[in-house]
């Protein structure tokens, strides 16, 4: 025989005998990702218990308003509204040491993102989005990436925590900041009527201890308002109405999320909720 043909025959030996290996590799990867997808699409039709924890969503905030009860009494509100907001990642207790979903909202266009980011979200077959957040969750509540959050997924009379950088108000000065009383305004007090006062101590410890309360930047920190009661939802805006006020100026990402100092039939007006979404 030929070398030619000791050759070829030799390259379709290994061949026909690597392409089952090669097959089953496919089919290996292929079985792992459905495995993964139908793991997830059981634990989302999953019942929900009073230990279940479900996932939050990012909204922009819309303004205030007010309604009124069926007694006639005005409440404020704040308009909360969901801009498309989707599931864009999983993060499971074996691999990453915790269970949470990532949360994206707001479309955004690919010429505005990086490239690492495009690549990401090519990756797991999303549409861009502006803002991302992650959300922990317990097990049972953990949703298929791609799911959408509607603004239904909340309940007309149920408790959420609303988190949002507050409103910055640049430097500002003890009596603003940390609501001082000032010092006297009468004779003897020139030019420090709103001045701190003394801040330090004699020769021990000749220091300003840490934690002094001075001058200084005010505003723009992340702020939860707790246990604020929703008071409408509008399925066809998506919109969230919450009673009271809510940190951020008009625009602003806001955080939803169950309340949690409440829990059970103090959390929903009826059991169960809309688990783990609407």
């Amino acid at each position: 025989m030929s070398l030619k043909l000791l050759s070829q025959s030799l390259f379709q030996k290994w061949s026909t005998t690597s392409l089952p290996v090669q097959r089953a590799a496919v089919a290996l990867h292929t079985s792992a990702i459905r495995r993964q997808a139908a793991e997830a699409t059981a634990e989302s039709t999953s019942s929900w218990t009073p230990s279940s924890v479900r996932t939050g969503v990012i909204a922009k905030k819309k303004g205030m308003s007010a309604t009124w009860s069926e007694s006639g009494d005005r409440i404020p509100v704040t308009i909360l509204q969901l801009e498309e907001v989707v599931v864009t990642d999983v993060r499971q207790s074996e691999k990453h040491g915790y269970t949470a979903l990532q949360v994206g909202c707001s479309p955004m266009k690919e010429k505005n993102a990086a490239k690492p980011m495009i690549e990401h979200f090519k990756s797991l077959n999303v549409p861009l989005r502006r803002k991302l957040h992650e959300f922990r969750v317990t097990e049972d509540a953990v949703l298929p990436v791609g799911t959408p959050l509607k603004a239904n997924h909340f309940m007309v009379g149920q408790f959420v925590d609303v988190t949002a950088p507050s409103i910055g108000k640049g430097f500002a000065g003890v009596m603003k900041r940390w609501n001082f009383k000032g010092l006297p305004a009468s004779h003897g007090h020139s030019l420090s009527h709103r001045s701190a006062g003394s801040t330090g101590q004699r020769k021990w410890p000749s220091k300003v201890f840490k934690g002094k309360k001075m001058a200084g930047r005010l505003g723009g920190e992340n702020i939860t308002v707790q246990s604020l009661q929703v008071v409408k939802v509008d399925p066809e805006l998506d919109l969230v109405y919450v009673k009271g006020s809510v940190p951020g100026f008009d625009d602003q990402f806001v955080k939803i999320k169950d309340a949690i100092k409440k829990k059970g039939d103090k959390l929903f007006p009826s059991l169960p909720p809309p688990f783990p979404t609407a």
